[in-house]
Order: C-alpha cells, then sequence, then structure tokens
C-alpha cells in the first residue's frame, strides 16, 4: 500500500525544487509518449541530446534507444550532473558525471545493455553549461529533456543561443517571466499539446523530503511528487497549432469592458474572445492552449503594456502590485486583473 501525506499544497515540492535547488524530478515513460508522438516526423537524421539524464536512469534514454530504429536517429547522447541518484535502478548512488553516445542497433530488435553501449565519464561535473556539455550540444540537433527547474530560463537562454530545437519540461507560469515571455511572443517557444491542465506525478530521489498532498512512497520504497502546473515546452511545430479557435461570441462593452490603464479590452474566457473585434484584447495565458499565430498576433502582457495606475487614479482607489491591467468598478474604485496576454486577431 502506498504512502500518502496530507499537507494541503500540491505544488509545495515544485516550490521547494526551486528553492533548494533539488532538480532531480524523474519525467514517467507514459508522459515522454505522449508528447513526443507529435514530432516523429522531425526525429529523421538527426542527432538528439538529453543533456540532463542519466543513461543508467533515464526515461528519456529508455525511449529514444527504444525507438531508435523507428525514428530514424543518428545518434542519442546523454549526459547527467555528478549529483544524480543512480540508485532510480541500481539502488548504488554515484557522484560521477558520465555520458552515453548511442548509434543504434540495426542488427536487433533490443536496445544493448548499457554495459555494452558503453558509459563514459565526463572529466567535470556534467552541468548543461560546462564545456565538454556544450561541445555535446553543438553536436545536437533536438535536445529533449527535463532540465533543472531552478535554472529553467538560463536553459532555454542557452538552447536559443545555440539556435537548437527542443522539446523539455518545465512549469507553465513561465510563460510570465521577463525573460521568456518575449520568445513567446516572437513565436520562439510555446506550448507542447500534451499536458493542457491538471498535475503530473514525477519520480524523485531517496533522500527528496516527500511534503505534499498527491505525494506517495510505493510498496518498493520509491517516492513520488505530483506537481501542478507542469508544461512541455517547444519550438518544434505540430498541425495542431494551427488549428483555428471557433469564435462565437460578438463584441459586448458590458461583457467586455476597456481596462483603465491600457487600450483593450478585457476577455476573461479563451472561449468568449468576440469574433468581430478587430483591436487589442486582453485575455488569460490559458489562451496558449488555443494559440495559432496564423489567426492571431500577440502584442504584449499586462506586465510589460499596463500604465501605472498612480498615473490615472487616487491613491486607495486600487490595489497595489505589480504591473497588471485594472477595471473600472463604476464607482470610482478600481479591480485589479490577472495576468492577461494581449491579442490581436489576424484573420
Amino acid at each position: 500500500m502506498t504512502k500518502r501525506t496530507t499537507v494541503p499544497n500540491r505544488n509545495r515540492d515544485f516550490q521547494q525544487a526551486k528553492q533548494a535547488k533539488k532538480d532531480e524530478f524523474y519525467t514517467s515513460l507514459q508522459d515522454i509518449e505522449l508528447e513526443l508522438q507529435h514530432y516523429k516526423n522531425h526525429f529523421e537524421g538527426k542527432v538528439v541530446y538529453c543533456n540532463c539524464d542519466d543513461p543508467r536512469a533515464s526515461n528519456f534514454f529508455r525511449y529514444f534507444s527504444t525507438n531508435f530504429e523507428n525514428l530514424g536517429l543518428k545518434k542519442l547522447i546523454t549526459t547527467c550532473f555528478k549529483s544524480q541518484d543512480v540508485g532510480f535502478f541500481s539502488k548504488n548512488n554515484s557522484d560521477e558525471a558520465v555520458y552515453l553516445e548511442y548509434t543504434g542497433n540495426s542488427n536487433s530488435t533490443s536496445v544493448p545493455s548499457l554495459d555494452v553501449i558503453g558509459i563514459k565519464k565526463l572529466k567535470g561535473d556534467g552541468d548543461f553549461r560546462s564545456a565538454e556539455s556544450i561541445e555535446l550540444l553543438k553536436q545536437a540537433d533536438i535536445v529533449v529533456t527535463n532540465p533543472p527547474f531552478s535554472l529553467f530560463n538560463e536553459y532555454v537562454f542557452q538552447l536559443i543561443d545555440y539556435k537548437k530545437k527542443f522539446v523539455i519540461i518545465g512549469n507553465m507560469n513561465a510563460v510570465t517571466y521577463t525573460n521568456i515571455f518575449p520568445l513567446i511572443k516572437s513565436n520562439l517557444i510555446w506550448y507542447g499539446p500534451s499536458i493542457r491542465s491538471g498535475d503530473r506525478e514525477f519520480r524523485v530521489p531517496d533522500d527528496y523530503p516527500i511534503t505534499a498532498v498527491g505525494s506517495r512512497i510505493d510498496k518498493d520504497g520509491n517516492k513520488y511528487v505530483r506537481v501542478k502546473g507542469v508544461r512541455w515546452f517547444t519550438n518544434l511545430d505540430y498541425p495542431g497549432r494551427h488549428i483555428n479557435l471557433e469564435l462565437h461570441r460578438t463584441y459586448s462593452p458590458a461583457a467586455n469592458p476597456k481596462y483603465a490603464n491600457f487600450d483593450a479590452i478585457e476577455v476573461s474566457k479563451t472561449m468568449d474572445i468576440p469574433l468581430d473585434y478587430k483591436g487589442n484584447m486582453g485575455v488569460p495565458i490559458t489562451f496558449l492552449d488555443k494559440f495559432n499565430p496564423d489567426q492571431f498576433e500577440i502584442i504584449g502582457s499586462s506586465r510589460t503594456l499596463s500604465q501605472p495606475m498612480s498615473q490615472i487614479a487616487d491613491k486607495g482607489t486600487y490595489q497595489q502590485g505589480g504591473p497588471r491591467f485594472y477595471l473600472p468598478n463604476g464607482d470610482g474604485t478600481y479591480r485589479r486583473m490577472y495576468e492577461r496576454i494581449v491579442i490581436k486577431r489576424k484573420i
């Protein structure tokens, strides 16, 4: 029987991971399969690099090595940071940074053992920012992994700087980060299709503190946590991105009031985007699940576009905080909105 905790915050472990730099969240094979099935046509003849993945423990290595021939891969490279807990399989800890290069096994239907393939030691610690890891990155066409939660911004920008294609996991709120949102706006990165809502379960090292609702320890003593708001991020295109969002509502000044501190109307739900409005519209960040770059243009966000309310209204008439849009209440006061993305129709 599994053990479960009762602390009422299912996202607590994710936040602790960012604060404590405990970034070893192992992605399930099922979640990897559900996402990567959308990109199979991208992998033929390509070098795939999993640069946060010990091949002795990683389901990313398991997926790509098992499907190497079917995907038509040229090479698979995996590396890991030296502090990775390889006890995921062997129950024996290791403080070695290692890497593996696999070029397929066309004469067999099975993947050779890791001993046959050959796990090699890195000279350094295996950090994705190290010179060794960067040299391996330069060989890669596509990077697929679950990068350190605490270093997501830095990780993404390394991939952008080296002009790499990628499919990686992060928190959905990364789209609001100051450095990440411009990439979203410029159509350089977008959500993957397989995770839309809810949470996902990750296996964690044996020494990981289990505190959140949904955490469990299985009959073999393996620890798992469920994390809210996890999303795939990618710059690989897939057909679902180019399906037009069907619009049924018409513009109504009452249902779509204008913000006090930016020239745009409020649309509280993506499904309520008016079909007959051509101007700026503020929509929830969940709109990105339906974003078709052929249908809409992203103008900016409430963090980047909103005028300070101190320049518009008297102190005490609005809730203070960081940059956000405000709607007038009709009595001289204003209500602060959740984060909004500003869009405009192209067609």
